[in-house]
């Protein structure tokens, strides 16, 4: 399905039914990961993003030591250095003295063999862009653009592909259409249209906080590779060292982004000021609380995270917490296991049936339980306790127990650098180093 067939088709409003056998609806760092594993498994893959280019704050910007190995496998390693970015190596919390103490210490992680021992902040953007590229170099790789997924096409009591609209028209007008597909993977994230259209069950965790995220500036002296969390008076922050500026994740009972911009944006400079007085002299960069970007956060999972022709991966299947900053790890995660899975059969021409399907939910599903399960007990330990004034810091037995056993500090570093089942890209998808430049 070539890019001109497409626009010649679009100046009539509606175009006939489209062919792929993988249809990826969702251009993030999931659905961008699995089309150029796919292409190069020589699978005709299409991924929709309903965006007109990647540009979007906030998004999550982590790479970390396993993605980072996986890049290398595929020959994307020396371009990804080349790019503009931070690089934490460490995570401080403040400390019962008055000071601060290191709980996670990722240069530990060289002791066990990792070959990047530090997660690296890169806009995802710039990581998207990279990997559209790469994808753009295989034959059977198509990349729509500002192209939304408007729902299901069923046949036979399958999912045969999805319904589109996209703004591509010569002139600017709307075109809708079909593509059909042996396979549908939803990549389209927390509110996925595909998973509700599907009907697959879904539980839902108790969160007890929202964050709202932005940006201040960072002077050239400031420190860049240590991730510093603020906990004190009901209120809880992440600041992250960025290129330039740091990022900066608050955190806040859920239910109250009405109030927060009722209140006004002076109010919650005051606040942001009070709770890290160190950046009291640049919260004026708030300009306007439309600075301030809301975050609904939410901790869910399919059940089953397939039906027939159709499969859910990445924040469709499994939507987790900001804690950690894990997500676009276990996302990228699910997008190896599902082309070292099913690309053989899918390019092999052979059908892929639903229990076929499943074996990726089977695969991926334990490691997702035990980072969900972390991060709850997070929830109810620190975030909760801290947002109800409960808590002005991490607890003192645990501070005690990392200051007298140092080593312990590679805990953290694991878990969330690497985590659980880390996958390696499969061998039809490594390639050389590709020149910089």
């Amino acid at each position: 399905m070539s890019e001109q067939a497409t626009t010649e088709q679009a100046t009539h409003g509606h175009t006939a039914p489209e062919r792929t056998t993988c249809c990826v609806v969702g251009g993030g760092p999931a659905g961008m990961m699995l089309g150029l594993l796919l292409a190069r498994a020589g699978v005709e893959v299409t991924v929709l993003e309903k965006h007109g280019d990647f540009l979007r704050d906030f998004r999550g910007d982590t790479v970390h030591p396993t993605t980072l190995d996986l890049l290398d496998d595929l020959g994307l390693g020396e371009r990804f250095a080349a790019l503009p970015q931070s690089r934490v190596t460490e995570v401080v919390l403040p400390d019962e003295r008055g000071g601060a103490q290191r709980m996670g210490n990722f240069d530990l992680l060289a002791r066990v063999g990792v070959r990047h021992p530090y997660v690296a902040l890169v806009p995802q953007w710039d990581l998207l862009d990279l990997l559209a590229d790469a994808g753009r170099a295989e034959p059977s790789f198509h990349l729509r653009m500002d192209t939304r997924a408007t729902g299901l096409v069923r046949e036979d009591g399958r999912v045969a592909g999805i319904r589109y609209a996209t703004t591509t028209g010569p002139d600017g007008e709307q075109v809708t259409g079909e593509i059909r597909a042996d396979l549908t993977v939803a990549c389209d994230g927390r509110h996925s249209l595909l998973r509700d259209e599907s009907g697959l069950p879904l539980t839902e965790f108790d969160v007890p906080f929202d964050t709202w995220w932005f940006r201040l500036p960072r002077h050239a002296d400031e420190d860049t590779a240590t991730l510093v969390p603020r906990i004190g008076k009901g209120r809880f922050a992440v600041v992250i060292p960025r290129e330039g500026y740091f990022q900066i994740g608050y955190l806040a009972p859920k239910g109250g982004d009405a109030q927060l911009r009722a209140t006004g944006v002076e109010a919650f400079r005051a606040d942001v000021a009070e709770l890290m007085p160190e950046f009291a002299d640049r919260v004026g960069a708030i300009t306007s609380i439309d600075d301030v970007k809301h975050l609904d956060v939410q901790l869910n999972r399919l059940r089953r995270w397939n039906v027939d022709g159709l499969l859910c991966i990445g924040d469709a299947a499994h939507a987790m917490s900001p804690i950690g900053g894990v997500g676009i790890n276990l996302a990228i995660q699910d997008a190896v296991a599902t082309a070292t899975l099913l690309a053989p059969r899918l390019a092999a021409g052979t059908p892929v049936p639903a229990d076929a399907a499943a074996r990726v939910r089977n695969r991926r599903l334990l490691p997702t339980m035990l980072v969900q399960g972390l991060q709850r007990a997070m929830h109810a330990n620190i975030a909760g306790p801290s947002l109800r004034g409960e808590l002005d810091g991490p607890p003192a037995p645990l501070l005690r127990l990392v200051r007298r056993f140092p080593i312990l500090q590679i805990v953290p570093a694991y878990l969330v650098g690497v985590g659980f089942r880390p996958e390696r890209a499969p061998a039809f998808a490594r390639r050389s180093p590709a020149p910089v430049g």
